[in-house]
């Protein structure tokens, strides 16, 4: 018996026949407890500890195998073990090309110069690479001529060459400018053929999202001309334009109440203001810095549309319209009619409030009404339309106290002097009657009753403002925060 087991240990196939049976295994229960802790710790390269797992390993496996089958001697041209070798040998090339690529450049520090090498290089150097290796596995197992393949590969590169020089002149121009990289997804650029955002980059083409679609620039229009990457710029990006107004209109006026409307823009640059300059014929120029260049059009809709109300409110005459059908003396006159219980005033006294200072204004949706830490110049009857109060949190955000609609009293500290810090922000589009404070002075004078309602109004707000911090869990307001 012993000699029969001896005879097994001395056969050639007993030994790498133990290896397989035994080592591979447990090279695969390593390899996938390690593939296992590198996906969850989302570690770089689990991937390629699968290939070695899953394909090399066992291909290993079969190369031991088959190098211990007895080969037919007429046929030394095709062997199977040869067959298992070249899918080995070509497996084991991608792994150490993949290898090489996790540690050079996926692995790179972000600005580094690995970092900055584009994709499509990478991706040309690793299929050359892949083609000199196999060139010279075939060599090495089946004898192949690489001389003769080199020499092939070089005069077709020439062939090649000569016939497409134009186009790839085209190419390699483009390519050089990805591997300049003058600009990264994300930014916004400026080219003769338009503007926009860039949302993908290959080997051709460039591709902008622009207001009115996505915009093809091949890379060799892009290399040949000059454009501008307005996310890199040095300072904010400054959105501009021209408006105008009646030359009757006061310069400085109008001057005011356009940085007024471009600083309540809720995409204006928190660390720089706008401003405006007067560029002749009753035409100003406003210029708006921006958290991003993509925010200009959507900015600038929205600053025109807040500033045909504005203009409205403050007397203006945008685009020199002379013409308000809203505030007209006959609606002014209802509405004072209709809300004169609300003074304590007979109807013919309160019409009279309009040749003191009363009027109409209207508000559009998003526009704030009243500003935090202001104090009010006079007091707002809602007419029609929503409004939210919020008050500043310490996080910067704004809470939510409640909403306010029709014949609601906005402004309620006009008659006390004390700082609102609420802000009231138009939901809709809003009207409103609106009385000036010394209006109003002389009204409570005359009227106790209206002190007292304005008081308890106070004291209301005052309430929902510290529930709405306490919810939240804020620090009770410093001051008597109302609106």
């Amino acid at each position: 018996m012993f000699d029969v087991l001896g005879d097994i240990f001395a056969e050639p196939w007993f030994w790498p026949a133990v290896s397989v049976i035994l080592g591979l295994p447990i090279a695969l229960l390593v390899l996938g407890e390690l593939h296992t802790a590198m996906v969850r710790r989302n570690t770089p390269g689990a991937h390629i500890v699968l290939m070695v797992r899953n394909i090399l390993v066992p291909l290993g496996a079969v190369i031991i195998l088959f190098t211990q089958i007895p080969q037919e001697a007429g046929n030394v041209e095709f062997t199977w073990p040869k067959v298992a070798a070249t899918a080995f040998g070509f497996v084991l090339i991608l792994v150490l090309l993949n290898g090489l690529n996790l540690a050079i450049f996926v692995t790179a520090k972000q600005g580094s110069w690995r970092n900055r090498v584009p994709s499509i290089f990478v991706d040309i150097a690793r299929v050359l690479l892949i083609g000199i290796c196999l060139a010279v596995l075939f060599g090495w197992i089946w004898g192949a001529d690489i001389g003769g393949f080199f020499t092939a590969l070089g005069l077709g590169s020439i062939v090649v060459g000569l016939a497409l020089q134009n186009a790839a002149g085209a190419v390699l121009s483009g390519l050089f400018l990805l591997f300049e990289q003058p600009f990264e997804i994300g930014d916004v650029i400026l080219t003769p053929d338009g503007k926009g955002r860039v949302v993908a980059v290959n080997w051709r083409a460039t591709h902008i999202d622009t207001a009115n679609g996505i915009l093809v620039i091949p890379n060799s229009t892009l290399a040949g001309a000059s454009f501008r990457n307005l996310t890199r710029a040095t300072s904010p990006y400054e959105a501009s334009d021209i408006v105008r107004f009646a030359t009757d209109d006061p310069p400085q006026q109008v001057i005011d109440l356009l940085v007024d409307v471009a600083s309540g823009l809720p995409e204006r640059h928190p660390d720089q203001e706008p401003y405006a300059i007067p560029i002749g014929k009753a035409k100003y120029e406003i210029n708006i810095p921006l958290t991003s260049p993509s925010r200009q059009y959507m900015t600038l809709g929205l600053f025109r549309t807040r500033l045909w109300y504005a203009a409205r409110r403050a007397g203006l005459h945008l685009d020199r319209d002379l013409t308000d059908a809203f505030a007209t003396p006959e609606r002014l006159r209802e509405n004072l009619l209709r809300l004169a219980p609300r003074f304590y005033l007979p109807p013919d006294e309160a019409v009279q409030l309009a040749r003191e200072g009363a009027r109409l204004q209207r508000y559009g949706a998003g526009e704030i009404v009243q500003r935090a830490g202001s104090v009010p110049d006079g007091v707002r009857i809602i007419i029609s339309g929503t409004v939210e109060l919020k008050v500043p949190a310490s996080n910067g955000a704004r809470l939510p106290v409640a909403k306010m609609s029709r014949d609601d009293v906005l402004g309620v500290t006009a008659l006390t002097r004390q700082i609102a810090g609420a802000e009231v922000v138009a939901l809709t589009d809003l009207d409103v009657l609106y009385v000036p404070t010394s209006v109003i002075d002389g009204l409570v004078h005359t009227n106790p009753a209206l002190a007292r309602d304005m008081g308890q109004a106070i004291d209301t707000r005052h309430q929902l403002v510290v529930k709405a911090l306490q919810d939240a869990g804020e620090p009770p307001p410093p001051f008597l925060t109302v609106a």
